[in-house]
This record gives structure tokens, sequence and C-alpha cells, in this order.
């Protein structure tokens, strides 16, 4: 199983979204404990909304496709949703 992840900052209220292959609420754990430069310095997550596909190449896409383009409007529409 892949997960795309939207983690949203404490701080500064900023959204990372991730791909992995491991529930993502670990990755939520790890990301929380400085695994990567931009999550260790926009620290701590909460995990606001995930994704589950069963396909590696989908989940990649979809995570890219979150980060690009359209799917920025996309995104911010799913995390309007979940404010509201």
């Amino acid at each position: 199983m892949y997960h795309v992840y939207f983690l949203r900052s404490v701080n500064n209220n900023k959204v990372y979204v991730g791909f992995t292959s491991k529930d993502p609420r670990i990755r939520l754990d790890e990301h929380n404990s400085g695994s990567n430069t931009w999550t260790k310095s926009n620290g701590p997550f909460k995990l606001i909304y995930h994704e589950d596909y069963l396909c590696e190449a989908d989940a990649r896409k979809r995570e890219s496709f979150y980060k690009m383009g359209f799917g920025k409007k996309i995104k911010q529409a799913i995390i309007n949703v979940l404010d509201a």
C-alpha cells in the first residue's frame, strides 16, 4: 500500500505534501522528528489528509499533481473543506 498525505504545520499553517509506503501516522512521527530539511524547520505537524493507493506509480503521480499547477488548487479545495 502507498499513501499520499498532507501535513499541516502547527506553527505556521503551511502544508506539506508527501508520498510514502509507510503508514502515514508513522511518517508523521518521522517528520516531527526532523527527518527532512523542510519539515525540520517548519514542524511540528499534524496529519490532515491522506489517500491510499495500491500502485506506487499512481501514488507518485498524485503527489506530483498536488505540488504543481491545477493540483495546487485541488489541494487547497480539499484543505478548505477540511477546515469548514
